[in-house]
């Protein structure tokens, strides 16, 4: 049995054996009346229908669970990581957490991947037991102690102490078979979790910059990561629709449009509209007073006013809806003004636990670790962002019930997210080693004179008519999400390197392999049931290898949030397939006619394995694939 399925294969004993127990109770409630036990009939019925509805239900459960496990995609390196620490476990079975260190191979002289432990542990040994034994020694050990599977052909150490692994062709062939008969399946990945995902998150009345495009951009394809491996995912969007700004913009909009109430207000540019406003603010005393007044009576809910604020968020609401349609995003809006009403509980919660201060008036809290406190009321009673960001992670992590829970907010706000999380975990909300909650932050996107960039309506209109949305959010996915990347169309539409243009442009070649040569959709399915993928030659080897490898990358992404590390994977299968290609005749054609003589079919169910793990990887991030360019 493979070493990752051992979970699985306990919850499947369990299951069945509780499958025998139940059978068995049943039958022992038909067998009452042959012992001459009379008890009520009623009463019988219903504990036989409870029983047998539990049984129904295991089962049906059991026979998921198997569907389940025998289609997921092995994580090679998973496997590899369990055989080895059994092997490590075995050969010194007193160190506790050693190393565990296995990675792909770069060079195929090394083999397919390389178990690096032994180096650790050396020092382990040192440190602890005074033991000087030297890598070589230990990574003889570890070979030694190596358990039966079916996935490793030989190894060998090299060097100082690495062991290089090989894999086994069958071992891969198989599961190349399975991938292009069951399709392209998530890795195991254990419990089902809730994943709360705030991003986007623009504020109304004003244009929603590159800064907000990168956190939808990003935001969405974590969602749709988690989508895929089985999670269950909550988009929010949280919008900034309240606050003092909005005295001044219903102060201004009772002036422009007196009859709002009763006649929609014509709103062409609310930006504009915004900075109109802000002038007359800074400018005009009378104006200003009245615009603290506006908010006072928006807060205090008076209709008139909320209906002013209405309007003014729902002509921002369907701005941001367009862009959110072009870039094919789903969120729940969930705003600022969602968690108003729980501020004042918010409040009243910390100071029943005795981490208010009040400074000035205004009532602070101290987090340890951070020298700045959260303001959780200001002196004039009102609240504030932070008691607004306390308000929403205390919901997602107390309503929502997040197991999983992420911010995808720019770099900027770092300490004060970090503060505000580490506020709900001093006040008992959520316990880290249970509840994961993160902050994915960005970098800056830069215009080319490294000024900030904002990317207006009419470049993204002009972007749409080449492949152009699947460019921009590539550009943005394809860099490490922590540092600030230039924004360039040039760049970005390129169609060399690493950029979707290429990709697609793979993609597309890739697809046309099969039809070119006649072979339809069938075919390539009765082919995959029927066909061995032979990998003798080292083209066709890398690129099975490599194919396999998709688990593992999502893994590693899941972990640490970096999507950056899917758009490299893509552009090496990408490159890999080409080698292979230009190695390996698929189809063989007559030189003088042109004619087809010869399909490899084996070669051509290497080229859809490679598609289909592209077309997925596109879909995680967003992209959407033609078949034909």
């Amino acid at each position: 049995m493979e070493p990752r399925m051992a979970q699985a294969a306990a919850r499947l004993a369990r299951q069945e054996n509780e499958i025998k127990l139940l059978t068995a109770e049943i039958e022992r409630l038909k067998n009452f009346g042959c012992l001459g036990i009379s008890p009520s009939l009623e009463g019988l019925r219903d504990e036989n229908a409870k029983l047998k509805y539990r049984l129904n239900f295991l089962r049906k459960s059991l026979q998921e669970e198997r569907s389940k496990t025998a289609k997921s995609m092995i994580n090679i390196n998973s496997c590899l990581q369990e055989i080895f620490g059994a092997a490590i476990q075995a050969a010194y079975p007193d160190l506790e957490n050693p190393p565990l260190v296995v990675t792909p191979s770069q060079q195929p002289k090394f083999g397919d991947y390389q178990c690096n432990s032994a180096m650790g542990i050396t020092q382990i040994l040192l440190k602890t037991k005074e033991q000087k034994v030297s890598p070589r020694e230990i990574a003889e050990q570890i070979t030694k102690n190596i358990p039966a599977n079916e996935c490793i052909e030989k190894v060998e150490i090299a060097g100082p102490g690495f062991i290089n692994v090989h894999l086994r062709k069958d071992f891969v062939s198989k599961q190349l078979s399975s991938l292009l008969m069951n399709g392209v399946q998530p890795p195991a990945v254990g419990k089902r979790k809730k994943v709360v995902v705030d991003f986007s998150s623009p504020n109304i009345a004003k244009e929603m910059h590159v800064g907000h495009l990168r956190s939808t951009i990003i935001g969405e394809s974590m969602c749709r990561l988690f989508e895929f491996a089985g999670y269950d995912v909550l988009r929010l969007n949280h919008l900034g629709d309240w606050g003092t700004q909005f005295g001044m913009l219903i102060a201004h909009l009772q002036d422009k449009f007196p009859d709002y109430l009763t006649v929609s207000p014509p709103i062409g540019d609310l930006q504009a509209f915004y900075k109109e406003s802000k002038r007359r603010f800074d400018t005009e005393e009378e104006f200003k007073k009245r615009a603290y007044q506006c908010v006072v009576l928006l807060q205090s809910k008076n209709p008139d006013f909320i209906k002013a604020w209405e309007l003014i968020c729902d002509v921002s609401r369907k701005e941001f809806q367009k862009i959110y349609n072009c870039l094919d995003i789903t969120l729940i809006e969930r705003g600022e003004s969602f968690y108003q009403e729980m501020m004042k509980d918010i409040v009243k919660e910390f100071e029943d636990k005795g981490f208010v201060q009040v400074d000035d008036g205004r009532k602070i809290v101290f987090v340890p670790g951070f020298p700045v406190p959260l303001t959780i009321m200001k002196s004039d009673g009102g609240y504030t962002y932070d008691t607004s960001d306390l308000a929403a992670l205390r919901h997602r992590l107390c309503e929502e019930k997040a197991d999983i829970l992420i911010y995808v907010v720019d770099s900027g706000q770092s300490v004060h997210l970090q503060t505000v999380f580490a506020a709900g975990q001093m006040i008992g909300w959520y316990d880290p080693k249970v509840t994961r909650v993160t902050h994915a932050a960005f970098g800056v996107v830069l215009g080319e004179d490294n000024m900030h960039a904002v990317l207006t309506a009419e470049e993204l209109r002009a972007a749409q008519t080449s492949v152009a949305f699947g460019c921009i959010k590539y550009a943005d996915l394809s860099h490490n999400r922590l540092n600030d990347y230039v924004f360039s169309f040039d760049k970005m539409l390129d169609d060399r390197g690493n950029t979707a243009a290429y990709l697609l442009y793979a993609f597309t070649r890739i697809r046309a392999i099969a039809r070119l040569a006649n072979i339809d959709e069938e075919m390539l399915r009765k082919a995959a049931r029927e066909e061995v993928l032979v990998l003798d030659h080292e083209k066709e080897w890398k690129l099975g290898k490599c194919i396999l490898r998709f688990p593992e990358i999502l893994q590693k992404i899941l972990e640490d949030l970096l999507l950056h590390t899917l758009c490299d994977y893509l552009y090496e299968l990408a490159t890999t397939f080409t080698e292979f290609y230009d190695n390996c005749y698929c189809v063989e054609k007559d030189r003088q006619s042109g004619q087809i003589v010869k399909v490899n079919m084996w070669r051509l169910l290497l080229c859809e394995a490679t598609a289909m793990i592209m077309a997925k990887g596109f879909d995680i991030l967003g992209i959407k694939p033609v078949q034909r360019m």
